[in-house]
């Protein structure tokens, strides 16, 4: 009996959840944070500095299409095999191989820039290097990010980074803006450079492999079959299965055609300035991850589980379909910031649960399949919104797409829970 409580001391006493914003007190996280967030933003500065010198020198709308194209296939095709890389090998030299590889893009574009030099199939193949970048740093990243933390701060890691990623891609545009302005295009590449290197010097540093602890698993072959032996593997678990189908239904239905579309939208909302309009749309679309992943982190009441992430994705699908019809531009705003909020719910949460239930010797294949899904797939977004956009109208095209995306949430929900889904909580 405890003298002062008057409790029995061999009552157990309930454990407190795990902390708010734990991934950011953890000493190994925090520094990958910060890193990746900066790397991200890298990755959109380049972006915005290419994109604008293509169009400048080619004017191709084909090439434009091939930028969008040519960052998710490499997801598409190859993001299991890297998986299973990141099962077998040090997870810290496969991030720093990714951006080495996102450097020495960026050097290439310089030294063309400089040169004067730059031709198509230059732009085509460093298009597609940089694509299979981000491709290879997936798997390895979500390794190492459940090997910083323990088993009940892994939803922290991930909501995090998530974020962290996020404000990247928010401001990416508006720094790599800035370099074009200020420095001009060949300056601005090789200056971005300089942003991949925190998250780079600092993987020499840490103790943590993506393996440490789970040292007595065994490392499993390395080989094409081997890597395709995960979709054999995880066809009986029907909640892994909804949430890699729930990640790809988003992304191939709205995914990265929400962006590339914007122009069009701010338009057709016609509030004066349609440039400051499609500032604000883009902006306020970024915003509303980086609100999301806060608010889910400080509040913890969102659990990983199914019926979190079949709700979230549904939010998503429903904010599209009204944003494609409204003539309000409050209206429109608002319901970018509410599917931003639910689209980061909806992947952190799916992510969290393919890592929590993926066996650890194939965790690696696993991810790279749910990042098959999440990533490569928005590649077909061009195709649901934008080819179909061209033969109906992009506000119809995104309708029927979010429509679409809402038909196979609840089937993909429905599919999970009926039979019997594990629940993350």
């Amino acid at each position: 009996m405890c003298a002062a409580c008057g409790v029995p001391t061999h009552v157990a006493q309930p454990q407190a959840g795990p902390r708010k914003f734990a991934a950011l007190r953890n000493r190994d996280c925090r520094p990958y944070l910060f890193g990746a967030g900066l790397a991200m933003m890298a990755d959109n500065i380049e972006h915005v500095i290419t994109y604008w010198v293509l169009w400048e020198k080619f004017h191709s709308p084909a090439l434009s299409g091939f930028q969008v194209i040519s960052h998710w296939l490499p997801f598409l095709f190859f993001s299991v095999y890297f998986g299973s890389l990141a099962d077998r090998f040090d997870c810290r030299r496969l991030i720093q191989g990714a951006q080495v590889l996102f450097m020495a893009v960026s050097a290439a574009w310089g030294v063309l820039f400089l040169t004067g030099t730059l031709q198509v199939w230059h732009a085509c193949v460093l298009l597609v290097l940089h694509g299979c970048a981000g491709a290879l740093w997936g798997p390895g990243e979500q390794l190492l990010l459940h090997d910083f933390v323990e088993h009940d701060e892994l939803p922290s890691a991930i909501r995090l980074n998530a974020t962290f990623r996020s404000l990247g891609v928010l401001f990416g545009p508006v720094v790599g803006s800035a370099l074009l302005l200020f420095l001009g295009s060949t300056a601005g590449i090789f200056v971005n450079i300089l942003f991949y290197l925190p998250l780079t010097l600092f993987l020499f540093r840490t103790k943590f492999t993506g393996h440490t602890r789970n040292e007595g698993v065994p490392r499993p072959r390395l080989g094409i079959v081997d890597s395709i032996r995960v979709f054999r593997d995880v066809r009986s678990n029907r909640t892994l299965v909804s949430m890699i189908v729930l990640a790809g239904l988003g992304s191939f239905f709205v995914g990265a055609s929400l962006q590339s579309s914007m122009p069009i939208f701010a338009h057709d909302l016609g509030t004066g300035d349609s440039g400051l309009t499609y500032g604000v749309l883009l902006f306020a679309n970024g915003v509303g991850g980086v609100i999301g992943g806060i608010l889910l982190e400080a509040t913890g009441r969102i659990k990983p589980n199914v019926k979190a992430a079949v709700l979230s994705t549904a939010i998503y699908g429903l904010t599209s379909l009204f944003f494609a019809f409204t003539a309000s531009y409050p209206v429109a705003l608002l319901m970018l910031l509410v599917g931003g909020v639910a689209n980061m719910a909806s992947m952190s949460i799916g992510q969290t649960v393919v890592q929590l239930l993926a066996p650890p010797a194939d965790r690696g294949r696993v991810v790279g399949l749910y990042g098959m899904s999440s990533g490569g797939l928005r590649a077909g977004s061009g195709f649901t919104v934008g080819l179909l956009g061209a033969a109906v109208g992009v506000h119809w095209s995104l309708g029927l797409s979010a429509v679409a995306l809402c038909l196979g949430t609840a089937a993909a929900g429905f599919y999970a829970l009926r039979g019997g889904a594990q629940d993350m909580t």
